[in-house]
């Protein structure tokens, strides 16, 4: 027993760096602005004032994040289906041998390893040069506050879908064949072995693609920074950006920060809630 105890908190040792660094970086930042949440602080000044729940009431009534909301719900929601259906139907029709096919991933998953700012520049400039001329408009995506965000939606779908196919494909390659083939041999169609043999145990794969999209897609900010930083005016400004105007621009760092809090809990919410819907939905074969 004694031997037992030393050797685990032998083991425990080797855990410390780790632990001290996530302290370091996460749990000591999370209490400092859980702090600052409640104060009057600009993010400047050596002193400030505790004002209570005066910045929780204050966003609550702020019809200013009423749009930041909308813009975040529509991209989070679009991406989260788009990237995901897409990405299960190219890797279903990639999970079959024929000439080319691995040079066809390499190109959808193209997209994945370029950088994000050189991603909306390639955007920007079809949207800007080339989209008018096709469909004979004075401005692109972009240059729309009705279609603003329907074009940064398309750039992250066209960017990430090669990321959501691998892992779909990786996850097809645990699949047994002999359930399809005996599936085949009791007469089931393509569509029907799609239904009852391909997304019952591609449910791991859902519960890692879904919650992570949707999760990312709740906290964006990257993609309207660099496209449109968040214009024309403020139909393509986020939460995520919301919030970081109210730290850096706006000097109100305790309100940003109260904003902040409130839409972490609200995407652990939605994560743990639909983590958990398709983790209840695996089935072990």
């Amino acid at each position: 027993m004694k031997r037992l105890y030393k050797n685990n908190l032998v083991t425990f040792t080797f855990l410390i760096p780790a632990l001290l660094f996530f302290s370091l970086v996460v749990i000591f930042p999370f209490f400092r602005g859980l702090n600052i949440a409640f104060t009057n602080w600009d993010g400047i000044s050596p002193t400030y004032d505790y004002v209570g729940l005066r910045n929780l009431k204050l966003l609550f009534s702020d019809t200013d994040a009423i749009e930041p909301i909308k813009n975040t719900l529509f991209f989070a929601f679009s991406t989260t289906f788009l990237v995901n259906v897409l990405g299960l139907l190219l890797a279903v029709a990639l999970n079959t041998k024929f000439k080319g096919v691995n040079l066809l991933k390499t190109f959808i998953f193209m997209p994945m390893v370029i950088s994000l700012v050189l991603a909306s520049i390639i955007w920007r400039y079809i949207y800007s040069d080339i989209y008018p001329i096709l469909f004979h408009t004075d401005s692109g995506l972009l240059g729309n506050p009705s279609t603003v965000m329907l074009g940064i939606v398309i750039i992250a779908v066209w960017k990430e879908v090669g990321l959501a196919m691998v892992i779909y494909y990786a996850g097809l390659q645990t699949i047994p064949k002999d359930m399809y083939e005996s599936a085949r041999i009791d007469g089931a169609g393509i569509v029907q072995q799609f239904r009852s043999i391909t997304i019952p145990l591609l449910m791991p794969a859902f519960t890692y693609c879904i919650p992570l999209w949707l999760g990312t897609g709740l906290r964006q900010f990257d993609y309207s920074m660099v496209a449109t930083k968040g214009g024309p005016g403020t139909s393509s400004q986020t939460m995520a950006m919301y919030v970081y105007n109210y730290e850096f621009p706006y000097f109100k760092a305790g309100y940003g920060q109260m904003s902040a809090i409130v839409l972490f809990a609200f995407i652990l919410f939605i994560t743990v809630l639909v983590t958990g819907y398709f983790r209840r939905r695996e089935v072990e074969y």
